[in-house]
């Protein structure tokens, strides 16, 4: 295990395995705000994948065969300039290799993640990065949407899709103008996504909210019928993700996708409501 800390915030991630961030926490006797799920994983046709939980990059369009690729050795970790760079072994089959590059902002609770799949395969592929954070039952996901517009436009201009085993019912899935919230409580499996072009998404729980901020690329295709952003909930925990656009990766390129984190404490009383939150986060009061 190695840790970067600032005073503000520290983050954990593992020194031989993955690349993966397994722990973030702001200063002090903070829990984790990410979640812990050691004993979870499934066979693959390369050996056991061990969920671990925390923070993780895969790649779509999912094919769970390509992208659940036993991680838990052969991970070069390399200290840059201001964080560490994370990675990992070529994947069988396809070559892909997957990094993580984590810097803190000095005296800010704010992470900078770079994220690269590279080509070092023989052949094309076609891939969109997809980065992945497990979070624990209890909180909230903000996505924002665009709000309903006054006049008549002819196109549209918003869109939200179900996987097949995600019901419209779902008590936890509660869409609205302009924020679309995902209460993380345990039950029945449900993830949903959207095409998310505010560049940004959060997990609020407990007083603390998690603020991934992100480039969108609107004029690029995305997988998962257009998805940008993405959440997954079951009876353990939830997970929240981004994705890039879709990519052609010819032998030795690379395709990158960088990430913002803000750790932020929210004030008790009527400013704590998932909807104030995700206001005050358009307004720009609230960061790092």
């Amino acid at each position: 295990m190695r840790r970067l800390a600032n005073g503000r915030i520290r983050v954990d991630v593992l020194a031989e395995a993955g690349p993966r961030i397994v722990r973030v926490a702001l200063a002090g006797p903070d829990a984790n705000l990410l979640a812990e799920t050691p004993d979870a994983g499934w066979d693959t046709p390369h050996g056991r994948y061990d969920l671990i939980g925390g923070h993780r990059l895969w790649f779509a369009p999912e094919v769970p065969d390509r992208v659940a690729i036993p991680d838990g050795r052969g991970l070069r970790l390399d200290e840059t300039g201001d964080g560490l760079l994370l990675v990992g072994r070529p994947d069988p089959g396809t070559g892909v290799v997957r990094s993580i590059e984590v810097c803190l902002e000095p005296g800010r609770a704010a992470v900078r993640l770079r994220h690269e799949l590279r080509n070092s395969g023989v052949r094309p592929i076609e891939l969109a990065p997809w980065p992945i954070t497990q979070l624990p039952l209890g909180g909230v996901v903000l996505m924002p949407e665009d709000t309903a517009a006054t006049g008549h436009d002819v196109r549209p201009n918003r869109m939200l899709a179900l996987w097949p085993y995600s019901s419209w019912d779902d008590p936890r899935l509660q869409p609205g103008d302009g924020l679309l919230l995902v209460r993380a409580a345990a039950g029945r499996r449900l993830k949903v996504g959207h095409r998310n072009t505010a560049g940004w998404v959060a997990y609020l729980r407990r007083g603390i909210v998690l603020i991934r901020r992100f480039v969108p690329a609107p004029d690029r295709p995305y997988p998962d019928l257009g998805c940008t952003v993405e959440t997954y909930c079951d009876d353990r925990f939830v997970e929240v993700e981004t994705l890039g656009p879709l990519t052609s990766l010819e032998p030795g390129e690379v395709a990158v996708h960088e990430e913002r984190w803000d750790v932020c404490r929210v004030p008790e009383g009527p400013g704590a409501d998932p909807r104030s939150v995700a206001e005050a986060i358009r307004a720009g009061a609230i960061a790092a």
